[in-house]
This record gives C-alpha cells, structure tokens and sequence, in this order.
C-alpha cells in the first residue's frame, strides 16, 4: 500500500484547498438520478470548512464533447447544497465552491500541464478524495498533485484501507463473489484474487462464458466467445463455483416468458438472465459462513423482479455476514440500495473501475503521485 500523507497529518486552517470529489453522478436530465457519491463526498468538504478552510471542490461529469451544459455540475452544485446547512455556490461564493466540470478542459484527461497550472493556481493545499478516478492520470488527479502540497483525504483513505485488506492477511474463510455482463471486464481480478482466496462465487452474465468453456450448450446466454480459452484453465478450479441451476428467459425482456433449469439443459433460443434458487441459497450460505466477502456485479438482471432473486440473496447474505464485507462497483451499489441494504455491509465503495485494479494489483496514479509529499 503507498504511503501518503493525510488530513491528520496538516493544518487546514486558514488554506486555501482545492479538494477533488468524485462528483460523477447519473442524471435524468438536469436531475441527478442517484446522490450516492454526493453524499459520500460531503463529509470531507464539511470537515474542512469547520476546522477554517476556504474550499473549493473539482470533478468531472461524464464524458462531455467540450463544454456541453449536459454535463454541467450546477445540478450537482444544487443538491449539494440542499444536503448540507452549509452555503454551496457553484463557480463562485459559498462555504464550498464547485467548479465547473474538469472534462470541459480538453487538456484534462491528457494530464496537460498548463491545464494542471491553471486548476492548482491559488491553492494551498490540495485533498485528492475521489476513490473513483484515481486510476486515472488526469490534470485533476496527477498534474494538481505533482504541482501543490497534496494528502489523501479521508473517503480515499478508507476505500484504500478497506479494499486494502484483501490482498493483506485477510481473514478467513476469504470469498470473492463476482458478477455483470463480461468476464473481460474481471478477467484481471480474478488471476489475481484467485491464489489468494479460498472460494470465488461467479455468477452474472460471465458465469455462461465459465459454462461454456466446460462445454455446456447456454443457448443464446452471454458468451465471450473470445474469452472462451482464456477463461478454461480457471472454470475447473476447485476454488470456483458456477451455478448449478439458472433462470432462463425467452427473450431479452422484463415481461419474457421464463423458467428455471439445471445448467447443463438450457434450450437453444433461451437464455440465463439470474442464477437460479439452488445456486443462489448455495451462494448466501458460503457468504454468511466467510470471514472476509468482497462483491463486484450483480448475478442477473436485477432491475427486472423476475431475475432478481439471485442478487437479493446475495445482498441479503453479505449483510447477515458477520465478518468483513465490501461491495465494489455501481451495479452492486445500485442494488443495495434498490433493496434497501446500503447500511448492512462494512463497506460499499464509491468506485468500481479503480477498486478493481487496487485488487488487480496495479499501480493508481492518483495516489502513488501523493507519496512525494510524504517523505
């Protein structure tokens, strides 16, 4: 784990900080749709105004063209400051600045040095607390980091710390579950999570590329088709278990007709959108007798009740845990929350891209730029 400095270690009072948030909320519109990483990102900034700190909070939206008011942060501006009894004025004024979207800057996602110049202009000090896009080497990430004094904020200290803990000595029994649509998508994690746990629950639409690599007929299921030999040297590891029996569906569709069926008899024309009732009681059981759970992708089609179950018990399960769980990801973040559940795991991350590669191994920019002010 990097070594950086944090909050704790400087005086705040009377600086000037410019704090980047991951403010990277969906909208409906000009409406913002969830508030999950708002409210996740408040307590930080609150803090520094309390103890004197003139702040100032950075972020992008998106991934606008230019300066498209689509991607505006006015609307985030707006609920920020109807969450909290401070004054938040967007571009200007208030006890918490916002700025505009950093996107809005072509020189931003380049890591331009002028554009990295221009954001750390007339700052003292500078709170890197968005978990969500330090794997990313951007003006607002790395260049403001390697320009003014730079320390980790607390959001960002307890994402590393908690998904921290499974690559450490993680207590035991360890299960990683993982879920969502592209095998691809975990490929990494699980070569590298894979040696170091004692079970990897796999369900989600990769589960049929697994299946598939043993030769089972998964009808018009998800299949990587490209991912098929990659996946084969792990689908008979003794420390994976797929499901034993899925529920299957006539079409892509909320309304589609559907069944449950052991995995070795879906028909052709019909395919797996949630692992079945014996795989996920299977699941729920393994979670709730583990140490450690780390959960990344849902097991089916959650937002459609008929395809649910699978992901409710697993949710339901991590929260029955009485060991250490974490829930990574903005699928299984928006199930948690859709079932009620956000407050039963030990820890649910704000970010999904960067805690899968802190658990892939790799290096994150974002916060290997702050070890130089720790020295």
């Amino acid at each position: 784990m990097s070594k950086y400095l944090t909050l704790d270690d400087v005086d705040v009072s009377d600086k000037k900080v410019l704090v980047r948030s991951d403010l990277n909320v969906p909208l409906d519109g000009t409406e913002v749709a969830d508030d999950f990483r708002i409210r996740s990102a408040l307590p930080t900034l609150e803090s520094l105004v309390r103890e004197g700190a003139d702040v100032t909070v950075c972020s992008h939206l998106g991934r606008p063209k230019g300066e498209d008011p689509a991607f505006s942060l006015r609307p985030v501006a707006e609920v920020m400051d109807a969450m909290t009894e401070l004054q938040v004025g967007f571009e200007s004024g208030g006890d918490i600045t916002v700025m505009e979207n950093t996107r809005f800057d072509e020189g931003e996602t380049s890591n331009d040095k002028a554009t990295a110049e221009k954001l750390a202009d007339g700052f003292d000090l500078f709170v890197q607390d968005a978990f969500g896009s330090v794997h990313r080497a951007h003006a607002s990430t790395v260049g403001v980091a390697e320009l003014i004094e730079s320390v980790a904020g607390p959001l960002l200290d307890r994402e590393l710390t908690s998904l921290g803990r499974f690559l450490t000595d993680t207590d035991r029994p360890y299960t990683v579950v993982l879920g969502g649509a592209k095998v691809s998508d975990k490929l990494a994690v699980i070569e590298n999570l894979l040696p170091r746990v004692d079970r990897m629950l796999i369900g989600g639409g990769m589960c049929f590329t697994f299946l598939a690599a043993l030769g089972h007929n998964v009808g018009d299921s998800l299949v990587e088709e490209a991912m098929v030999d990659k996946v084969a040297g792990f689908a008979d590891d003794k420390r994976i278990a797929l499901p034993t029996d899925v529920v299957i569906a006539d079409s892509f569709s909320e309304d589609a007709d559907y069944a449950i069926t052991v995995v070795s008899e879906i028909p052709d024309g019909w395919m797996g959108l949630d692992i079945g009732t014996d795989t996920a009681i299977d699941f729920a059981n393994l979670i709730r007798d583990s140490a450690s759970v780390f959960w990344n992708g849902p097991m089916g089609v959650f937002e459609w009740e008929a395809f649910r179950n699978g992901t409710e018990l697993v949710a339901r399960a991590l929260g029955d845990c009485e060991g250490f769980t974490a829930v990574g990801g903005g699928d299984s973040a928006a199930a948690l929350v859709m079932l009620g559940l956000e407050d039963t795991v030990s820890h649910l991350s704000t970010g999904g891209g960067a805690g899968l590669e802190l658990l892939e191994g790799k290096i994150l920019p974002g916060v290997a730029v702050l070890e130089r002010w720790a020295g």
